[in-house]
């Protein structure tokens, strides 16, 4: 039987934790960078991201390579930890069932 949590969508809405950069973010990044000196490390904090992803935002090329590199390692599966990520499914439910008992999001 699947979880009820299943069920509850976050995507899009202010709960969801994920943090992603549309095209719009990485072009206004560039801008701020370039034309007002911006660094780095405060465009990460001001986006709520990582300095390494406002570093591939400004160098693609350093992405490619990354990948690249990735790949010729085997690919992402050598860091995949199976318990980690049971771990992390169970606390994304939890959250999702907080929400929803909260009254916060309800079931579409």
């Amino acid at each position: 039987m699947p979880f009820i949590s299943t069920k509850i969508k976050i995507q899009g809405t202010k709960f969801d934790r994920r943090v992603k950069l549309n095209d719009d973010d990485k072009e206004f990044i560039r801008f701020l960078h370039e034309e007002e000196q911006v660094s780095q490390r405060k465009l990460a904090f001001r986006f709520g991201v990582s300095p390494r992803l406002i570093g591939f935002v400004l160098k693609p090329e350093m992405l490619a390579k990354n990948i690249a590199l990735r790949l010729e390692r085997g690919g992402s599966m050598q860091y995949y930890n199976k318990d980690k990520q049971r771990e992390y499914v169970r606390e994304h439910r939890q959250y999702k069932q907080e929400l929803k008992v909260n009254g916060l999001i309800h079931i579409n």
